[in-house]
C-alpha cells in the first residue's frame, strides 16, 4: 500500500538528500570525486536492489549519480522504496569514507 503524502513527507524529512517529484518519485543525485567511484557505487545499488528485487531508475553523468524510486505495481511510494533509500545512503556514505 503506498504512502499518502504526508506520510512520504514525514519519511522523507529522516532521509538524506532526497525529495519528492511528481507526487509518485522519490529521488536523489549522488556526487563522486570522478566517474570510476560513482560507478562503484552503481555496483552497490545494484546488490541491493537485487536483495529487494525492487530497483530504481538509474542516471549516471560524469560524476553524478542519480537515483529514482516509486513502486509501480502499488501506485506510489512504499516501506520498500523508504528502506531502499536508506540503505543507498548507508552505502553512499561508506563510500565517501574509504575516498
Amino acid at each position: 500500500m503506498p504512502f499518502t503524502p504526508q506520510e512520504v513527507e514525514a519519511h522523507l524529512q529522516k532521509l538524506e538528500g532526497w525529495h519528492l517529484e511528481e507526487g509518485r518519485w522519490i529521488i536523489r543525485k549522488y556526487t563522486f570525486s570522478n566517474f570510476m567511484k560513482g560507478i562503484a557505487f552503481v555496483d552497490e545499488v545494484a546488490a541491493i536492489s537485487e536483495a529487494f528485487n525492487h530497483h530504481p531508475y538509474i542516471t549516471i553523468d560524469y560524476k553524478t549519480v542519480t537515483l529514482r524510486l516509486t513502486s509501480w505495481d502499488d501506485g506510489g511510494i512504499t516501506a520498500v522504496d523508504i528502506k531502499e533509500a536508506h540503505q543507498y545512503n548507508e552505502a553512499y556514505e561508506k563510500s565517501r569514507s574509504v575516498d
